[in-house]
């Protein structure tokens, strides 16, 4: 395994990538990623321990969704199971993964802790349990503040975690190997990643804006939000697709890259 060190204007391959490919099976790809969502949010409602399951659960369909990719580059179709690539590796891998699942949900919930510290909780509440919002919460200085802190501790876990789960998957490392493997990947190519983050960030906003203005011209301010709602979703398919070659560009993987 060989780290690529990659130029800034990769970012924008990446994303390339990510919708080409998305548009070579759009419906497959979409419905993945919904099946991903609905199970994400199934879990969640489950009281107590939801949430804490569905965190543990991320960083395994993220992958499904990554091999779901590869299946599409190599023009296979990816079925459904192919979310439960990462539990179904061996025993191994198996047993990496499910520990890799819950340091990603300790450290998920040590941020919102850290948040609570600010606000008494509200953000913690409002990303964890999906607590009501209004206009004065958003108002409240100490409800920003914690929003701001949690984005902030919220953008170091994402870098160790960004290639684990791909790492565990493709080349067996341990758990602890893949988080620091990840987060000296995204730190060296930590232009590629600017690059890319930005330009979704544009297309979002974009693809956003235009959507609103036409539904507001069609059907009114009510048809606003079932137009973005899919769009939404679309977008959201197409970056989740876009995953995969930010791991498959930055690794010399070689032959496992596409087993």
């Amino acid at each position: 395994m060989k780290l690529h060190i990659l130029p800034a204007r990769q970012g924008v391959v990446w994303v390339r990538k990510g919708i080409r490919t998305f548009f070579r099976q759009p419906l497959a790809l979409s419905g993945l990623f919904f099946i991903f969502m609905a199970l994400m949010s199934v879990l969640s409602l489950v009281p107590v321990l939801g949430n804490a399951l569905a965190l543990g659960l991320l960083p395994a369909a993220t992958l499904g969704l990554m091999v779901a990719t590869q299946l599409v580059t190599q023009g296979k179709f990816p079925k459904p199971l192919v979310l439960l690539s990462g539990f179904r590796a061996g025993r191994t891998k198996l047993r990496a993964m499910v520990v890799l699942g819950a340091l990603y949900a300790a450290a998920i919930l040590l941020t919102m802790a850290a948040s609570a510290l600010v606000d008494g909780g509200k953000f913690a509440k409002l990303y964890l349990l999906g607590s009501s919002m209004d206009a004065d919460i958003l108002q409240d200085a100490s409800f920003k503040s914690a929003a701001m802190l949690a984005m902030a501790l919220y953008l170091p876990v994402s870098l160790l975690f960004w290639h684990a789960p791909a790492l565990v998957h493709w080349h067996g490392v341990s758990p602890i190997k893949s988080l620091f493997f990840s987060a000296v990947a995204c730190s060296r190519n930590m232009g590629a990643y600017i690059v890319y983050s930005l330009v979704w960030f544009g297309l979002f906003l974009g693809v956003s804006t235009v959507a609103a203005l036409l539904a507001m011209l069609i059907g009114g301010e009510e048809s606003v939000g079932s137009v973005l709602f899919p769009c939404g979703l679309v977008m959201a398919a197409m970056f989740f697709t876009s995953i995969y070659f930010t791991y498959a560009d930055s690794f010399d993987a070689g032959t496992d890259v596409l087993a």
